[in-house]
């Protein structure tokens, strides 16, 4: 009984220590604190929604406060949105903050960039009025841009496209259209895209120097059969291609969006002067075509945080030079189910950090498998070359090179004059004057800055021969004699 009567006591005691005001608040006297006077959101394409920014408001008195209003100065008709204390809106009042408490104030936007004067868009955030009367800056970049994506049909599904089907014969599609015919991305304003973006039989995508293509998640580029992409980038007007969100935060986020996907049969396929960065696979290449004309042809270009691979071959053929790749979470370059490989004056690197890393830098195998009624098959195919000659193999691994030969097929790889981070081969048919475990010197690979410097084991370490083929380096130096070994001629750091 003592038990119960003393808990109805300290109920009691509860219920009306809550109806209880602990204290009293005074009109806010114009004394706030910010956490910044202006805010910055990163540069967002019209109509597409910003991230979340926060402000924090303090109040550093002695006493409780009342904010009388708190609104944006364009009020209804203003592109930001603002959540206060967990209420959404745009204008607010009687806003409290207890003695030398805070408050945060999140802050969003969508702009439309036709209905803006100034790309440069800007509000404020106004805190009461008159002599009391403080204010927060907003601004925001907002640009124009081309919007690709997928159509609906009469009943509301989104258009798809045919990717192939599965063991069982099931068709697989995802989201995408088809370009209409031959094709020119400019530079004049950006190109964003939802969906997956296919170039249809016997077209031809052409990509002009300067332009910038960002993608949405889960979309990407499709080059189908008997199609070419061109990508016409050049020195200092480079192609860039990325995902859609423009905030730092994330420029350097891997798996933004899916790939470039060159299917089987597609022909005539060129890369140049082009950054690839923040894809699931920078490029899929797939079936060969022929055993002399590459697939694919790419030169001068970089490839940058891809959650899975930088290139990814499968019986397919590729040449390239200066070309970079970093940071994947497997391997930056994978050449598999055999096809035909030549690469010069190339960097292939992994300095990927994101998680544990199993597959190396540089993977190479001429055979794919299956499970087929609970069996697992392994189909081979014939390796017609896998030539590396001036480049580069290294990573934050020990082995960053493994080759991988089933055997009973054609199998042709070479080595020759390459820096790789992989145990020493005794053996002078396919590993010819290479260096071991030695020091590329990077400059910062963890920021994809790999250039190499001054203590490089790289200099003028290259075969005379991939001078002659490829004279000048990634970015337009004229390369030594004997060349320095990789994409770039050394420099010294500051």
């Amino acid at each position: 009984m003592r038990y119960y009567l003393t808990l109805l006591c300290a109920l009691t005691l509860l219920v009306f220590s809550s109806c209880r005001k602990d204290f009293s608040a005074e009109l806010s006297s114009g004394n706030l604190s910010f956490s910044k006077d202006t805010v910055y959101l990163d540069t967002v394409f019209t109509n597409i929604g910003s991230s979340t920014y926060n402000l924090k408001v303090y109040n550093k008195s002695n006493k409780n406060i009342s904010i009388p209003s708190i609104s944006l100065g364009k009020s209804e008709s203003s592109f930001y949105r603002l959540n206060v204390d967990g209420i959404p809106g745009k204008i607010f009042e009687n806003i409290e903050i207890l003695a030398k408490d805070s408050l945060y104030i999140f802050i969003e936007t969508t702009i439309d960039f036709s209905q803006v004067s100034n790309p440069i868009y800007t509000d404020s955030i106004i805190f009461d009025n008159g002599e009391n009367l403080q204010d927060v800056k907003l601004v925001t970049l907002v640009k124009d841009a081309h919007f690709l994506f997928p159509s609906k049909n009469a009943n509301g599904f989104i258009e798809t496209i045919s990717i192939g089907t599965t063991l069982d014969g099931e068709d697989l599609n995802v989201n995408g259209f088809y370009l209409d015919d031959n094709t020119s991305f400019t530079n004049e304003k950006p190109y964003v895209i939802y969906g997956y973006c296919a170039v249809p039989e016997n077209k031809t995508l052409t990509i002009e120097a300067g332009a910038k293509i960002h993608f949405h998640a889960n979309s990407g580029l499709i080059v189908s059969k008997n199609a070419t992409l061109i990508i016409d980038g050049e020195l200092n007007k480079e192609v860039f291609i990325e995902g859609d969100r423009l905030e730092s935060q994330f420029s350097e986020i891997s798996g933004q969006w899916g790939a470039i996907w060159l299917r089987a049969g597609s022909k005539n396929n060129s890369i140049k002067n082009t950054i690839i960065k923040n894809a699931s696979a920078g490029i899929i290449s797939d079936s060969i075509g022929n055993n002399d004309t590459p697939t694919l042809t790419i030169k001068n270009s970089q490839i940058y945080n891809s959650s899975n691979f930088g290139i990814l071959g499968r019986e397919t053929n590729i040449y390239g030079e200066n070309l970079v790749i970093n940071n994947s979470g497997q391997s930056s370059l994978a050449c598999t189910v055999g096809g035909t490989y030549n690469f010069v004056h190339s960097t292939f690197a992994n300095f990927w950090n994101n998680s544990f890393r199993q597959a190396p830098s540089v993977l190479i195998n001429n055979f794919f498998t299956y499970n087929k009624n609970n069996t697992q098959v392994v189909e081979k195919r014939n390796l017609h070359a896998a030539n590396f000659t001036n480049c580069i193999i290294d990573g934050n691994s020990t082995i960053e090179l493994v080759i991988d030969n089933v055997e009973g097929t054609v199998f042709n790889y070479s080595f020759k004059n390459n820096l790789i981070r992989v145990k020493d081969f005794n053996d002078p048919i396919h590993y010819i004057d290479n260096i071991y475990n030695g020091n590329p010197n990077f400059k910062s690979p963890s920021a994809n800055e790999l250039i190499i410097g001054e203590k490089s084991e790289a200099i003028q370490k290259g075969s005379e021969e991939g001078q002659y083929l490829v004279p000048n380096d990634i970015l337009g130096g004229i390369r030594t004699n004997p060349p320095d070994i990789g994409a770039y001629q050394h420099i010294i750091f500051n």
